[in-house]
């Protein structure tokens, strides 16, 4: 009797290059280091940590020329989406130009940090794009961002559980409330949406093994209740928009075939996981009324709290306004907004104001029409591209890697509509590594498929 079964197997046709400089190796390290490391040293908002962030940057400036010299070649990424990112740097210096007896910023000292920022973290994500270059360095980001982040979430629930006025337990802090590594607890709930996307955009393709599929669901399930302990609103409604874009592209990229019977497979598919995603967010719910009480999560979803639910966001949106109306094409200057705020302040300057808990309004406020069309433009460029590669690429690996990256963008710029979640700078170097994972052009295996057929013979009894 003969028996037929199909089945595909991954042949990796693609060889790891031959004759990689310990330079480029030591970049890869140090992109993973500093994305790591701006964590730990509590989100780097303090002036000694982007210090330190600072001199990486220049240390991979030595390790990039040193590899271009070993190679006789200097790598650079062609991507559009670097063009919005040196377009701000540029309007940036435009901004501190002394035009006659004045500059367009209000205060030059001020934007000139902020194009040193944006010059590091330009140069991180132009590393990324051209480091992060193998399957291999794909997989090993990957995997140790999902670990680093599940481990931070557990950190931070059991502080959050003993002594939530601490950050890791010895450093306190009176002026925000804190969680895990971060002053911000909002803001680590933005850096948990970002990583699980990432997680569930792995796990919802079907593109890993089974032996690690288990080690995925717990540290999606961890990051997630992390995100609820932080009740931040702004971070679940995140963390809902991305597991509905997640649904949407694992059901629309999946569907390769149109006959009948795998349409309806696909569509089952569909279904299942909605029920998943909606069994997953109620799971969440309880365990932390459970574990943390029925207070936490009454305030991560906004029903209980403040008279004002918008916690007077309304009020720094609308004075926030003013300041890009009477600054309408270039703004006040970069990392201004504290000082021309208080010319629009209508309380009485009691609180001081050093954001605009609004990512758009802020930039308008700062850079003008110029600087938010800049934004605008990085965003719709990064989603042409991630949505075109989720098209055309066949490894269920990559494609579940760039689904989770561009789901992971998805979940910051619905949070940067009510907070700042990129002015904690270690969520921009995430960020910046889930833009990577979503557009990048890394060569993976292609699929093969081959037909085996199996033989069983039966032995006739004499």
């Amino acid at each position: 009797m003969e028996e037929n079964q199909s089945k595909i197997e991954w042949i990796d046709l693609t060889n790891d290059r031959i004759g990689i400089s310990k330079a480029d190796s030591a970049i890869f390290v140090l992109i993973l280091f500093i994305t790591f490391a701006a964590n730990l040293m509590f989100g780097s908002v303090s002036t000694g940590a982007w210090g330190v962030l600072s001199i990486l940057a220049s240390i991979l400036v030595v390790f990039w020329i040193a590899d271009g010299l070993f190679t006789n070649r200097l790598k650079f990424p062609r991507n559009a989406l670097l063009f919005p990112f040196a377009g701000m740097i540029l309007l940036g210096f435009f901004q501190i130009l002394p035009l006659g007896s004045f500059s367009v910023s209000i205060s030059p000292n001020d934007t000139w940090l902020a194009i040193l920022r944006l010059i590091v973290f330009f140069l991180f994500f132009a590393g990324a794009l051209t480091y992060l270059n193998s399957p291999k360095r794909m997989r090993i980001t990957v995997y140790s961002v999902i670990v680093f982040a599940a481990f931070l979430s557990f950190i931070g629930i059991l502080g959050k559980l003993s002594n939530p006025d601490f950050v890791l337990w010895f450093r306190q802090v009176s002026y925000a409330t804190p969680f895990a590594t971060y002053i911000n607890q909002h803001h680590f709930a933005s850096f948990l949406v970002m990583t699980t996307a990432v997680t569930c955009g792995v796990l919802f393709t079907g593109s890993t093994h089974p032996d690690r599929r288990m080690l995925l669901i717990v540290a999606a399930v961890m990051m997630g209740l992390g995100i609820v302990f932080t009740t931040s609103r702004g971070g679940l409604l995140s963390l809902i928009v991305v597991l509905v874009f997640l649904t949407i592209l694992s059901f629309g990229v999946s569907r390769k075939s149109h006959s009948r019977t795998h349409q309806k497979a696909h569509l089952r598919r569909f279904w299942i996981l909605v029920a998943a995603n909606i069994a997953l967010v109620l799971f969440l719910l309880v365990s932390v009324s459970f574990i943390g009480g029925s207070d936490l999560v009454l305030r991560g979803i906004g029903v209980a709290g403040p008279q004002d639910f918008s916690n007077g966001r309304f009020t720094f949106w609308a004075n926030s306004l003013k300041i890009g109306v009477a600054h309408p094409l270039f703004g006040t200057g970069l990392d201004t907004f504290e000082y021309a705020y208080t010319q629009f302040d209508t309380w009485n300057g009691a609180i001081r104001i050093n954001h605009a808990h609004n990512e758009y309004i802020h930039v308008f406020s700062e850079a003008g029409v110029i600087g938010l069309l800049l934004v605008l433009a990085f965003i719709v460029l990064l989603f042409a591209k991630g949505l075109k590669l989720l098209r055309t690429v066949e490894h269920p690996f990559r494609r579940g890697l760039a689904a989770g990256g561009l789901a992971a963008c998805l979940g910051i710029v619905v949070h940067s509509f009510f907070d700042f979640p990129l002015r904690t700078y270690a969520n921009m170097f995430m960020f910046l590594l889930c833009v990577t994972f979503a557009i990048s052009d890394v060569r993976f295996p292609s699929v093969v498929r081959t037909k085996k057929t199996h033989r069983k013979s039966e032995r006739v009894p004499s």
